[in-house]
């Protein structure tokens, strides 16, 4: 700031000295932090230069108090983790009033649309309140003085997104956005009664009840970038509709177009059906193909589970075990939807060959004795 005033100094000098060589026609104005000041031409007076530099000290008493940053505009953890949020403040010492009001400090998660705010923690002085299901699981880190870094515990689904860290003095605030990511993987899905039957309520529903949350739409994308090549629509978080086309072919947008993420655009998310991505994370249990001296019926299935102190495992559990922790089984086992799969990290001869991927064989008639089951027990 010094150094800037001192050059704007001796311009002034330099123009005033070289007054004889030049004609001025016009005002010279200066622009500073959005004010403007005009210097009467051909000013020769100390006086002059004395006010300015008095404007100027007004102008850096009147510029910002108060500063918050975020260190990282991304931090990365899993469901069941803890992460930090990291968020700092900084006020000028010297402004007037500075430290006479208590600091307020608001956490808010944003909206896929950003319309609206989801109230997480606020805190003044000794006074915290912890809004909805991040009670019990989020406070301020409090490292130091000017620390408003958030922390939450037992991390889940819906935690993910981007948190704004507001921070408040009298009349001066200012704000940080923080985005939280988690480790997982997007699956496509559909119900037992086939592809485009999910109205957008209907297909949050679906992926909450196969251990998952509807995927956002840079989850898809990632998703897109390490390989998921799926013809078929589905909603996502924020009620578009897409999917991701790794292999441009006739039957997916073309076989001329490039590879992305096809977009069909925002639907009416009560009478328009497509099918749904959703997104999963870790998990804290064991998943397992449960051995068996027979092949069982869906009814059977879900029986073995719980004799096994276990229950069916769901969609996303499946794929959880397959994407995070390298399950490979050749067996195809039913699953609590009632459908039938299997998963495949080693591809080898009749064991989907071609590619790792978790194996569909379909939603079979549920009283047909031709599958094993897999299970999943929760750790408490």
């Amino acid at each position: 700031m010094k150094s800037l005033l001192l050059l704007v100094l001796i311009s002034i000098c330099w123009a005033d000295h070289h007054s004889d060589n030049y004609t001025v026609d016009h005002d010279r104005v200066i622009h500073i932090q959005g004010s403007i000041f005009h210097i009467i031409k051909k000013s020769k007076s100390i006086l002059m230069v004395l006010s300015f530099f008095s404007l100027f000290s007004i102008i850096a008493e009147n510029g910002p108090r108060l500063l918050v940053e975020a260190e990282q505009a991304k931090v990365f953890s899993h469901r069941g983790g803890n992460v930090t949020l990291p968020c700092k403040f900084y006020r000028d010492p010297t402004a007037l009033g500075s430290g006479t009001h208590k600091i307020r400090i608001k956490w808010t998660k944003l909206t896929s649309d950003y319309l609206k705010e989801v109230d997480v923690f606020v805190s003044m002085g000794y006074h915290k309140k912890t809004y909805g299901g991040y009670q019990g699981r989020v406070f301020l880190k409090g490292g130091s003085d000017n620390d408003a870094s958030l922390v939450i515990t037992d991390l889940t689904l819906e935690d993910y997104g981007r948190y704004k860290c507001e921070v408040i003095e009298g009349l001066e605030d200012d704000t940080a956005v923080v985005a939280l990511d988690l480790q997982g993987v997007v699956f496509p899905y559909f119900p037992r009664l086939g592809r485009y039957n999910l109205n957008f309520h209907e297909a949050q529903q679906a992926c909450l009840d196969q251990d998952a949350a509807i995927a956002s739409f840079d989850q898809l994308y990632d998703a897109w970038r390490g390989g998921l090549d799926w013809c078929n629509a589905g909603w996502l978080s924020d009620g578009s509709v897409q999917y991701p086309i790794t292999k441009p072919r006739e039957p997916c947008g073309g076989q001329n177009t490039v590879p992305g993420v096809r977009n069909y655009g925002f639907w009416d998310k009560d009478k328009s059906r497509y099918d749904v991505f959703c997104f999963t994370s870790n998990f804290n249990g064991r998943f397992y193909y449960l051995i068996h001296p027979t092949k069982l019926t869906y009814d059977e299935a879900v029986q073995a589970c719980l004799n096994d102190g276990a229950q069916i495992a769901k969609v996303g559990q499946i794929f959880a075990a397959w994407k995070l922790l390298g399950y490979d089984r050749c067996d195809a086992g039913w699953l609590a939807d009632g459908s039938v799969r299997y998963p495949i990290s080693r591809p080898r001869r009749r064991c989907s060959p071609t590619e790792a991927a978790v194996r569909f064989v379909g939603f079979p008639d549920k009283k047909h004795k031709l599958y094993g089951v897999y299970c999943f027990r929760a750790y408490n």
